[in-house]
């Protein structure tokens, strides 16, 4: 399976690397460019994933994880800023070593990024706000 959709709405995503064309050695050991089969070339982005919680709840650790990005995310997504993903997705993979031992995980995957809008705190009544009636 390929391409998962997933749902990160309960998260708050933050950049800790911003956004750079990735890339991976050649045969060289030469730092090249990676590209899709339509030769457009990749970007990955470090994030900091937290679960959000309810006022009072104590949030769990968080984690950082790398997200190809298939697109151009543009300037303006520094170190801090708060993120969501466009259209982002998973794939599993499984990689076995030379050693025979396999190494197992997910990749995250999105179309590109955009700054997340910070939600209002609740509002809350004060004693002076109740109808007394």
């Amino acid at each position: 399976m390929r391409d998962l959709p997933v749902v990160l709405d309960g998260y708050k995503l933050t950049v800790v690397e911003p956004p750079a064309p990735k890339t991976r050695q050649d045969a060289n050991g030469a730092e090249v460019p990676v590209t899709d089969r339509d030769g457009v070339t990749q970007f990955v982005v470090s994030l900091f994933a937290k679960l959000q919680v309810q006022a009072g709840q104590r949030a769990p650790k968080g984690e950082e994880i790398k997200v190809t990005l298939t697109a151009d995310p543009g300037d303006g997504f520094g170190e801090d800023a708060r993120v969501q993903l466009i259209d982002p997705k998973i794939n599993p993979y499984s990689i076995e070593s030379a050693d025979g031992r396999t190494v197992s995980g997910i990749a995250f995957k999105a179309m590109g990024l955009k700054h997340a809008h910070s939600t209002p705190a609740p509002m809350r009544r004060g004693k002076d706000d109740e109808n007394h009636s």
